[in-house]
């Protein structure tokens, strides 16, 4: 039997993922890409005396797919069965302060690409600009000089042909280049491929707090340079991020709190969108549960949920044994830290059928109830997999060991901006919420689909006021609130991103980081009104909330996003789905 899927969804199935011939032709189903990924991950359970043989673990995870119930990442729905067999979203690479350290980089950054995983880095270790070149007594040209080489090579490399790669670029915040980072994106069109986050540590925000002077440390020579006033760099990065979007926050210290293998190293840097705080060469698989599917008669199926978290964990460590990695580094610290990240997707979807709006304090303490459910019983998961396969090589040196809890994977969870996995599912992305009731897709093929929330049609039908007419008006204007004609019930639970406050974007975030290991992705999507002290109170709010990164995007401080609130209808790109509304947010 054939999946019904939406034209925009085997639009994109055939435009990025289903397999074709030397002529471009498709030579793949839908059903048949789920059976490719399913075997190929499957085998994997060869490799152990496990309970599951490859063939039933196959039908499992074969099922799981077909019914949109759990996706991986895009690579191993791409690569997996493949000459490529490259599974991983996220990586993280070392940028040494060296010209073949930085080359090395680029190189890596060119091979990951190529397979279709993302990059972050830190350019926190090189030298600031101007400083002494000692071969040649000359000056350093600085990271951001360095970065842009980056950001063009990204721009150069097609990811197996499907798309472009992205980067996460972060800086310290006692860097002496830290201006000239911040500002980097005023430029119109400068690092198009690169989100920026500035690395916050505990003693910026002290100071800060204090209104005092910070110093500002060469980290070749761990010797101050000058001293500024913390609330300068504050204000800096909070009047860029109005007028960009960039840069983000990346709270250093308190992903290091929550580091679970300090022993091996201090972890300085993320994957493109923030949800993978990795040591240098890590790698990580992420998959996603779809939560509207988990709702049964209006109530969640906490059974049917825990044996999807049963089956997600297994299905990721058998992607790390599966997996063909680009760098013999990678391959060796992710096998013996072995981190996957579990998550969700339709929680927007899932909170309309259980009738709790996304606005509302019941929401917040649901996504914390639903959020520590997950996780425990992904630990739960993992633990069994230990008994039959022994725990991850690190663990000696992983925080575990005094718990203790013998764990086959030192992560399990990572809330992710889900995108084209959710296009195909067919429901809300991440933890966003709803973006728009009904509005017009612009299909990569070139053809505009006017398209509607199908449980929003269901309720129009179901209270017999659905009409052409009125789903022509809520695409004029993006939300329910001035539609007249529509009940209070329905306009209570059907929001969309705008109608939620800031606050409320973080206090989601939050509930779903204190029971998350890894990281959370989440836009604060502000209107085009929004105020620079708004974003001043939204990065301070979430470092007092304990996040450990944050980001925003104001309507229309870029030229070029993938949803438009227009003078006639709302649209929306082909592979918009929810979330960051600049297109870099690909996984």
């Amino acid at each position: 039997m054939n999946l019904k899927l939406s034209i925009n969804s085997m639009e994109v199935l055939k435009k990025r993922y289903l397999l074709k011939d030397d002529f471009q032709n498709v030579i793949e189903t839908p059903n048949e890409l789920f059976r490719r990924v399913a075997v190929n991950i499957a085998k994997a359970e060869s490799n152990f005396k496990s309970k599951l043989g490859a063939e039933e673990a196959e039908e499992l995870f074969y099922n799981m797919m077909r019914n949109l119930e759990f996706l991986p990442n895009s690579p191993t729905l791409m690569n997996a069965g493949t000459s490529l067999g490259q599974l991983s979203a996220c990586f993280v690479l070392p940028v040494e302060d060296s010209m073949d350290g930085i080359f090395k980089s680029l190189k890596d950054m060119a091979k990951i690409h190529q397979t279709g995983g993302g990059t972050g880095f830190s350019f926190s270790h090189l030298r600031p600009k101007d400083d002494l070149v000692s071969s040649t007594k000359g000056q350093a040209s600085g990271p951001i000089s360095f970065m842009r080489i980056f950001d063009a090579a990204t721009g150069v490399i097609v990811q197996g042909g499907r798309r472009r790669g992205a980067n996460m670029g972060i800086l310290r915040c006692d860097h002496p280049d830290i201006v000239e980072f911040i500002e980097a994106k005023l430029e119109k069109k400068s690092f198009s491929n690169f989100n920026l986050s500035v690395g916050i540590t505990d003693n910026f925000m002290a100071a800060l707090k204090k209104d005092k002077w910070f110093d500002l440390i060469n980290p070749r020579t761990g010797k101050r340079t000058k001293k500024i006033r913390a609330k300068t760099i504050f204000d800096l990065i909070v009047n860029a991020a109005w007028r960009t979007g960039d840069p983000g926050l990346v709270f250093l210290d308190e992903i290091n709190r929550h580091n679970p293998t300090p022993a091996v190293g201090r972890i300085e840097a993320t994957n493109p969108c923030g949800e993978l705080p990795l040591l240098p060469y890590e790698s990580c698989n992420l998959a996603s549960i779809n939560l509207s599917k988990m709702v049964q008669d209006g109530m969640l199926d906490w059974q049917r949920l825990k044996g999807r978290i049963n089956l997600g964990i297994r299905f990721l460590d058998d992607c790390i044994e599966v997996n063909k990695f680009p760098l013999p580094q990678i391959k060796d610290i992710t096998f013996r830290n072995r981190k996957i990240g579990l998550g969700v997707m339709g929680f927007a979807d899932m909170l309309i059928k259980l009738g709790i709006p996304y606005h509302s304090n019941d929401a917040v303490k649901f996504a914390a109830k639903l959020m520590r459910y997950i996780h425990r019983e992904s630990l739960n998961a993992s633990m069994a997999l230990a008994k039959e396969r022994g725990v991850f090589p690190n663990y000696k040196s992983s925080v575990y060991v005094k718990k203790p809890l013998r764990l086959r994977n030192a992560t399990v969870n990572t809330i992710a901006p889900t995108g084209t996995i959710s296009i195909i599912a067919g429901c809300s992305s991440g933890i966003e919420p709803l973006f728009a009731i009904s509005f017009i897709r612009n299909v990569l093929s070139g053809t505009k689909l006017f398209e509607v929330n199908p449980i929003f049609e269901e309720a129009c039908k179901s209270s017999g006021i659905y009409s052409k007419d009125l789903l022509a008006r809520i695409a004029r204007c993006g939300s329910l609130k001035m539609i007249k004609g529509i009940p209070k019930d329905m306009k209570r639970i059907f929001i969309t991103a705008f109608d939620v406050e800031p606050e409320q974007h973080i206090r989601i975030q939050a509930a779903f980081q204190r029971y998350t290991d890894n990281s959370v992705s989440k836009t604060i999507n502000l209107p085009q009104d929004a105020t620079v002290e708004d974003v001043k109170s939204i990065y301070l709010m979430a470092h007092r909330l304990k996040l450990k990164g944050i980001t925003i995007y104001r309507y229309g401080s870029k030229e070029e996003q993938v949803l438009s609130f227009g003078y006639k209808l709302v649209s929306a790109e082909s592979e918009y789905s929810g979330g960051c509304v600049i297109g870099t947010c690909p996984f």
